[in-house]
């Protein structure tokens, strides 16, 4: 996490002033979760994370966002985070695949449940979460891994 956070810094710093000026927003993103399967299912898992999510995307592709949503465990949590999409193919229709990495902040995970993930000390832990998505004009939908527990399915609409 520390590593990606300083990839982050150093990557806004490495471009030129101008550009760092130009980190306007392009769009915002409005998701929710549709489904979710954990890979190695426990009886105490819910599927029904009731995700809202926010992003701010800038024109060069950068990303800030905060989800809220029930955990695996039925908990109340949230993701703060920052990231970047990296576009893999698109049609002259206006399809688009790509990817996306996120890291930021996950707290919620309290409790009996407080060491279910990885470096929950203060039940904050960081996060690391890739995903493959596609968008057609303001539409969006991702597959979100999140560690070795399992995946989500997101749709949303783009402003």
């Amino acid at each position: 996490m520390v590593a990606f956070l300083g990839l982050l810094s150093s990557s806004l710093w490495a471009l030129e002033p101008t550009e760092r000026s130009q980190l306007t927003l392009d769009h915002v993103l409005v998701q929710t979760s549709l489904h979710t399967r954990h890979f190695s299912p426990d009886p105490e898992h819910t599927n029904q994370q009731d995700l809202l999510g926010l992003e701010l995307h800038t024109p060069s592709r950068w990303l800030a966002g905060a989800a809220w949503f029930k955990n695996s465990f039925d908990q109340s949590s949230v993701y703060l985070y920052a990231g970047r999409e990296l576009p893999i193919w698109e049609s002259a229709a206006g399809v688009m695949l790509r990817a996306k990495l996120t890291g930021g902040l996950l707290h919620g995970y309290r409790g009996e449940y407080r060491d279910k993930i990885p470096f929950n000390r203060y039940e904050i832990a960081p996060a690391l979460l890739p995903s493959i998505g596609v968008r057609w004009h303001r539409f969006e939908s991702d597959v979100i891994v999140f560690g070795t527990a399992g995946a989500m399915l997101t749709a949303g609409l783009r402003f």
